[in-house]
């Protein structure tokens, strides 16, 4: 479903943002259209939203609204049928030896200064996150991008022995789950834990028996959001039906 008229809730509101600096184009000015009010967000509503491409960061509800740009595309793999690369098998086999944990969204601090140590590594002042919305890393905005949530949403902790290595925030949904974000330690050299944080939620929503992975948005010119196809089958909402994207370089 994407047609906005048939969610259950008919009092939700739309509204667009003002223009702003796009964080994974060059000189392109970015909107989104942006839900309201947050209380009504459930996950029963969520799960029609997500459907029509919207994401969730902490209570904000939104989607790539852009007046001349359709660059980003709402992107979910199709668990049943997904088929690892060699590569991936190699990902996965490497960090076989962590385990997981899930855990309701909560404040804990060593996950706070993991995020830190991500964020200090991975991003620079210019270079943020997207879905933070130029969160600095101090702890009440950590708060409010990572543990707030109106519907179904956990942490996963994966740690090697007692040692964590990295934490992931999904939200669940009815078709499927959705990774929200995730951040890992990297200090460890030749480690490729966030390719096995996809792999991994791909075989829990086997698991739970649901057959989608909703991986955000897909960028084709954006190297930090074009890797998404190489996670295949891979579906992408496009003039508003889900289809195929492919990966022409297999």
């Amino acid at each position: 479903m994407a047609n906005l008229h048939d969610f259950p809730i008919k009092s939700l509101q739309f509204y667009a943002t003002s223009p702003y600096e796009c964080s994974y184009l060059p000189n392109i000015e970015a909107r989104s259209q942006v839900v309201t009010p947050t209380q009504f967000i459930t996950t029963e509503v969520y799960d029609n939203l997500i459907l029509a491409g919207f994401r969730r960061s902490g209570h904000f509800t939104y989607r790539p609204y852009c007046d001349n740009c359709k660059a980003c595309i709402a992107s979910r793999v199709k668990a049943y049928d997904f088929q690892p690369t060699r590569s991936q098998k190699r990902a996965f086999k490497k960090h076989q030896g962590l385990t997981a944990r899930i855990i309701p969204l909560q404040f804990v601090m060593e996950h706070f200064e993991l995020y830190q140590h991500y964020l200090a590594s991975r991003h620079t002042v210019e270079d943020k996150p997207t879905s933070a919305n130029n969160i600095a890393d101090d702890e009440e905005q950590y708060r409010q991008f990572i543990i707030q949530s109106h519907i179904e949403s956990y942490l996963v902790e994966f740690r090697e022995g007692p040692t964590l290595r990295m934490v992931s925030v999904i939200d669940q949904v009815k078709d499927g789950i959705s990774s929200v974000y995730t951040f890992f330690d990297p200090s460890v050299e030749r480690a490729s834990f966030g390719t096995y944080g996809i792999l991994w939620q791909i075989q829990y929503a086997k698991e739970i028996q649901l057959p989608y992975v909703y991986l955000g948005y897909y960028i084709e010119q954006s190297r930090k959001m074009s890797y998404k196809l190489q996670y295949q089958p891979l579906e992408g909402l496009v003039d508003g039906k889900w289809s195929t994207l492919r990966n022409t370089d297999t």
